[in-house]
């Protein structure tokens, strides 16, 4: 299976494309992205194995994640989807697809990641489940805020690779 096409007023979700790396890699490449994400930017490299990671989540798992692009102009925004990590978490904090999102800093504040997330998790619902989760650094306000605006809440704490994350769940 392929990602399907999502479009929403202002982005097109899509699979991600040999052409996205150059722009998937300045943005895992950014202190500011990865603050909350792993604590440090990532390399090209870690940037391709991420888009065939989510192409490859597709195939695999009937999910996965797409590239958001900015349907007036075509730039690569960010990467937004669902995914079976096998990370090991608390299965009763942890369970179902688990959602995830990364911007750019230029798109923050402008409501481009509650699009992208809203539109990811209304294909969900409609095709795969009803409920997902997430985990979001305690720090991360900002994606905190899009969780709960689409409906996640919280469950618990957790480790995720010796840092502290929060739990959320969506759906029933």
């Amino acid at each position: 299976m392929k990602a399907p096409i999502i479009e929403t007023e202002r982005l097109i979700l899509r699979g991600a494309e040999p052409r996205d790396i150059d722009s998937a890699a300045a943005m895992w490449g950014s202190e500011e992205v990865t603050r909350f994400i792993g604590g440090k930017p990532r390399s090209r490299q870690d940037a391709w194995f991420a888009l065939l990671r989510g192409v490859g989540l597709w195939e695999m798992k009937g999910f996965g994640y797409w590239v958001v692009t900015d349907k007036a102009t075509g730039d690569f925004l960010g990467e937004a989807g669902f995914a079976d990590f096998e990370r090991g978490l608390p299965k009763e904090l942890i369970h179902g697809p688990e959602a995830g999102w990364a911007f750019g800093p230029q798109t923050w504040g402008k409501g481009l990641a509650t699009e992208a997330v809203s539109a990811m998790h209304a294909w969900l619902d409609a095709h795969v489940s009803t409920s997902s989760c997430c985990v979001i650094d305690p720090g991360n306000l900002g994606s905190r805020k899009v969780a709960e605006k689409i409906g996640y809440r919280h469950t618990g704490e957790t480790l995720l690779a010796g840092l502290p994350v929060n739990t959320y769940r969506r759906g029933t």
